[in-house]
C-alpha cells in the first residue's frame, strides 16, 4: 500500500510574512520560487492568496504598514502640519525602500494595478489607515471621502512616473494636501 503524501496547511498570515521576506529580497514576489521557499505547491499559494495581485497587495501593505506606523510615532506636530508631517516621513521612507523602487521599475503596469486599483486592495486599507491619521489629528469630521482624495492626492505625486511618466513632485502634493486640510479645519494658514 502506498504511503500517503502528507500535505502541508499554511495560512494567509504566513504566506503574507514568506511573501515580505520574498519581497524585500527581490523587489518582487515570484510564486514559483516563494512557493518553493515555502515548500508547498503552486496551486496551494493560489488557494490562499486567489491572485498574484492580491498577495502583493497584501505584502506591500504590510511592509507600508510598518513604515506609516514608524512615521506616526515619530511625528511631533499636531493638527494639519501633524498630517503632513506623517505624510512626509512615510512617503520619504517608501521612496528609500530599495525593493519598493525595484518593483515600480521592473514592473510598472503590475505596481499601478495592485497600487491604485482594487487589484491589491492598497488603497482600501490606506484610506481607511489616513482617516484614522486624520481623527488622530483632531481635523473636524474627517470622512472617508476626504481621506481618498488626500491618498490620491499624494499618490499622483508619488506615482507620477508610474502613471503618467512625471516626475514625483511631493511638494507640489503637499500644497495641495495642506490647502484641502487648511479648508477643512478652518486654519488661516
Amino acid at each position: 500500500m502506498p504511503a500517503m503524501e502528507s500535505r502541508r496547511v499554511v495560512s494567509d498570515d504566513e504566506v503574507t510574512r514568506a511573501g515580505c521576506r520574498f519581497f524585500l529580497r527581490h523587489g518582487t514576489v515570484d510564486m514559483n520560487g516563494l512557493a518553493e521557499e515555502m515548500c508547498v505547491s503552486r496551486a496551494t499559494l493560489y488557494r490562499i492568496t486567489h491572485s498574484r495581485d492580491r498577495l502583493l497587495g497584501d505584502v506591500l501593505w504590510r511592509l507600508a504598514e510598518r513604515m506609516l506606523a514608524e512615521a506616526r510615532r515619530e511625528c511631533t506636530a499636531t493638527g494639519t502640519d501633524g498630517v503632513l508631517e506623517v505624510t512626509r516621513r512615510f512617503t520619504g521612507r517608501l521612496m528609500a525602500a530599495e525593493p519598493f523602487r525595484r518593483f515600480l521599475t521592473a514592473e510598472p503596469e503590475v505596481a499601478a494595478r495592485v497600487l491604485l486599483t482594487s487589484a491589491g486592495g492598497v488603497t482600501e486599507r490606506i484610506v481607511a489607515a489616513q482617516h484614522e491619521i486624520f481623527r488622530a489629528a483632531g481635523l473636524p469630521e474627517p470622512t472617508d471621502e476626504l481621506a481618498y482624495l488626500y491618498v490620491r492626492i499624494i499618490e499622483s505625486a508619488l506615482y507620477g512616473e508610474l502613471v503618467a511618466g512625471r516626475h514625483a513632485d511631493l511638494a507640489l502634493a503637499e500644497r495641495a494636501a495642506r490647502e484641502i486640510l487648511r479648508r477643512l479645519s478652518h486654519d488661516p494658514r
